[in-house]
């Protein structure tokens, strides 16, 4: 991929962690580079982090390469300034899906992506894709170490539970019924 693309791909990833709220708190000492990658390498297999890209969001949104890899892949640390872990780690596809998410857009027909948040995730509405915070009718849930399968055919996810309030200690998809919904799989 051309860096021109590979830019577009990275700063759909800092607008969708803008969009959920994973900017860096002003006041949180930054991670070391070294830390970053750590990190970030935490949010996939081993053998899949050892050859993915690794980028990290500035405070300003901006994207930097910590580590160029050589595989689709790319991931991103966790970032301190925000409660609990939201490391990942996403293939091109998911890149892709994450596009349209930001975008609000239709996710790409016939594009399975798959995402990896292996030491946990920040808690998340299970019902609103955009939700911020936790308000009535929003079914707030913890998500813990997990994987994700998006942009499956619409079929792929009535084998799943699309309960509001699912148990998250078995696959479940995730905003049911909207263009993003997405099987959560949990790891642990």
């Amino acid at each position: 991929m051309h860096a021109t693309g590979l830019m577009t791909r990275f700063s759909v990833v800092a607008a969708m962690l803008v969009l959920m709220g994973s900017t860096q708190a002003a006041d949180t000492k930054a991670p070391t580079d070294a830390q970053m990658i750590a990190s970030a390498m935490r949010a996939a297999p081993a053998r899949v982090a050892r050859d993915a890209t690794i980028m990290a969001m500035g405070a300003d949104g901006s994207m930097r390469t910590l580590r160029k890899g050589s595989n689709d892949f790319t991931c991103m640390p966790d970032n301190p300034g925000v409660p609990g872990p939201d490391a990942m780690c996403m293939d091109r596809n998911a890149m892709a899906w994450v596009q349209a998410y930001v975008g609000h857009q239709p996710p790409p027909t016939g594009k399975i992506g798959l995402m990896y948040m292996l030491e946990g995730g920040t808690d998340a509405s299970n019902t609103d894709p955009y939700a911020k915070k936790p308000e009535n009718g929003k079914h707030w849930i913890r998500t813990g170490p997990h994987f994700m399968i998006v942009g499956a055919d619409p079929a792929f996810y009535d084998n799943y539970p699309k309960h509001a309030a699912p148990d998250t200690a078995a696959p479940y998809v995730m905003w049911a019924g909207t263009p993003y919904q997405h099987l959560m799989a949990p790891v642990r």
